[in-house]
C-alpha cells in the first residue's frame, strides 16, 4: 500500500508547495505526472528475434505489465531493417502502476546506479517531459543476475502536464528525482 502513500503525498505536499512555487493562480494548473514510458531497442533483433523475447520478459518484470512490441515505421538498408520488423518493446504506465514504478526508481533503482552524482537536468523536451536513458537493466533488484545474458538499455519517459521545462523539473523535484546541482 505505499503507492497510495505516494500519491496521497502527491495530492497533500506537493500540489501546494508547486502552486506556491510556481506562483499558480488555481490548483488545476499545477502540474502532473501523466504517464511514464519504458522503452528498449534492440536492433539485434534484425538478425535474432529470440533477443526481443528476453527484453520482453524483463520489461514485464520491472514494470508487472506485459509490454508491446514495436516494429520499424521504413526501411533502413544499411541497418538491414525492413518495414514492419520487430524492433523494440515498450511499456506505458498510468495510475497506480505509474506511481509504484515511479517510487520503486527513485527510492531503489536510481541509488543503485554505479558512479551517481545526480540526474543531469539536460535532457527535458522543451515542454515539460524529461527522459532518463539507464545503461543496464541489473539496477532492478527484480531482475535475475544469472539469467542474464548480455545488458541492455533502456529510456524511461516521463511524461507530465507541464507548460515548461522548469515546471516539469520542479515536479519532479519535488515528487523525489534526484536532480544534479
Amino acid at each position: 500500500m505505499k503507492m497510495i502513500d505516494f500519491y496521497e503525498k502527491y495530492n497533500k505536499d506537493v500540489k501546494k508547495e508547486l502552486k506556491k512555487e510556481l506562483n499558480l493562480k488555481n490548483i488545476m494548473m499545477v502540474p502532473r505526472l501523466e504517464k511514464i514510458v519504458v522503452n528498449s531497442g534492440v536492433g539485434e533483433a534484425t538478425q535474432n528475434i529470440k533477443v526481443l523475447d528476453k527484453v520482453i520478459e524483463e520489461l514485464a518484470t520491472i514494470t508487472g505489465q506485459k509490454p508491446v512490441i514495436r516494429r520499424a515505421k521504413k526501411s533502413i538498408a544499411q541497418f538491414r531493417v525492413r518495414e514492419g520488423m520487430p524492433i523494440a518493446a515498450s511499456v506505458t504506465l498510468r495510475g497506480k502502476r505509474m506511481y509504484e514504478f515511479f517510487e520503486r526508481l527513485v527510492d531503489i533503482v536510481i541509488p543503485r546506479i554505479k558512479d551517481f552524482r545526480g540526474l543531469s537536468s539536460r535532457s527535458f523536451d522543451g515542454s515539460g517531459n524529461y527522459t532518463l536513458s539507464m545503461k543496464d537493466q541489473l539496477v532492478f533488484p527484480e531482475i535475475n543476475y544469472n539469467k542474464v545474458e548480455r545488458t541492455k538499455g533502456m529510456s524511461i519517459t516521463f511524461v507530465t502536464s507541464a507548460k515548461s521545462n522548469e515546471h516539469g523539473k520542479a515536479l519532479l523535484k519535488h515528487m523525489g528525482m534526484p536532480f544534479a546541482s
